[in-house]
């Protein structure tokens, strides 16, 4: 194992983070605890998590501030501390997008969140002592340095916590529901109650709305959390988990923190049984991790032209 893999792996066990976890949670919860403000923070509107964008402002201007330090003359002392300034000032917005992402979190994934809060914070600090610095005369390379080095140290926490602990990520990215129409259950079955069938190991949630049918993926692209066991709310079911709303009919958020919508199955009823179906055009989702998923079982046939070959439109039978 490399080095950098042995430091994060002791990071994510290092169960003495919990206790100040569990003091910074008590904090950011009850600074946090509007809905809407959360809402907001989550990034609902644009589709994906805030943070990662919000945070493109003040990297940016803070390390080209660096760079001006280290390359130009004293000519360009003043950009940079106006770059400086800008950066100090965007940060609080970026940063609470992150905590609030971050009080949704737990185990190993909550830790490494906290070590980069703290690097991130170290370089913020570094960074405003340096402006400080420059304000009285000063030139503040050694701060700006300093905080440079911090926040690439934060950053880099951030990619493993997107992309190894998948923090962020849309928790369904990797399933694949049947492409081909598949008997599940009786109609009758089927009320307002939200209940849940398994396909291949792929959750579906089942209900009616309007007296129709629907159907979206039971797993919350949030968290994960178990979105049948969550209340109903009209025409939308709330997460157990971290209350994020979505319509039954859409799969759409209609209320954060989740940011993406929950994949939607095509149903029909059939002499009396229901069928669903989802057709996958996304290469990743298409190539599945469900136990009945082969190395090439999402690819269509081709024919000696070329031309893809779909499924054919026939029911399989769900056991």
């Amino acid at each position: 194992m490399r080095g950098t893999e042995r430091l994060l792996d002791r990071i994510e066990r290092e169960e003495r983070l919990d206790t100040i976890a569990d003091g910074v949670s008590g904090f950011w919860s009850s600074t946090l605890r509007s809905e809407r403000l959360r809402d907001v923070l989550c990034g609902r509107m644009l589709g994906h998590p805030l943070h990662p964008a919000a945070i493109l402002v003040p990297a940016g201007t803070l390390l080209s501030a660096t760079l001006l330090d280290t390359t130009g003359g004293a000519s360009l002392r003043p950009a940079a501390r106006r770059l400086i300034g800008l950066g100090l000032l965007s940060a609080g917005p970026a940063a609470l997008a992150g905590w609030s992402d971050w009080l949704d979190t737990t185990g190993a994934e909550r830790r490494v969140g906290l070590v980069h809060a703290a690097s991130n914070i170290v370089g913020i600090a570094s960074y405003a002592v340096s402006w400080n610095q420059r304000r009285r005369g000063a030139r503040g390379l050694a701060a700006s340095v300093t905080g440079a080095a911090a926040l690439g140290i934060g950053g880099w926490l951030g990619g493993h916590l997107a992309y190894a602990q998948g923090v962020g990520v849309d928790t369904t990215a990797f399933q694949r529901g049947p492409a081909d129409w598949t008997d599940v259950l009786a109609a009758s079955e089927v009320t307002l109650e939200p209940r849940k069938v398994e396909i291949d190991g792929v959750p579906v949630l089942l209900t009616r709305v309007d007296g129709q049918i629907v159907a979206i993926s039971d797993r919350c692209t949030h968290r994960g959390g178990p979105l049948h066991e969550g209340d109903r709310v009209g025409g939308c079911v709330r997460c157990p988990w971290h209350g994020s709303r979505f319509e039954l009919e859409s799969g759409e958020v209609v209320r954060g923190p989740a940011t993406r919508p929950q994949p939607l199955y095509e149903v029909r009823e059939i002499a009396g049984r229901v069928q669903i179906r989802r057709p996958e055009v996304r290469a990743l989702r298409a190539n599945p991790v469900g136990p009945s998923a082969g190395p090439h079982e999402a690819r269509p046939r081709v024919t000696a032209e070329g031309h893809a070959v779909a499924a054919a439109d026939r029911p399989r039978q769900h056991v």
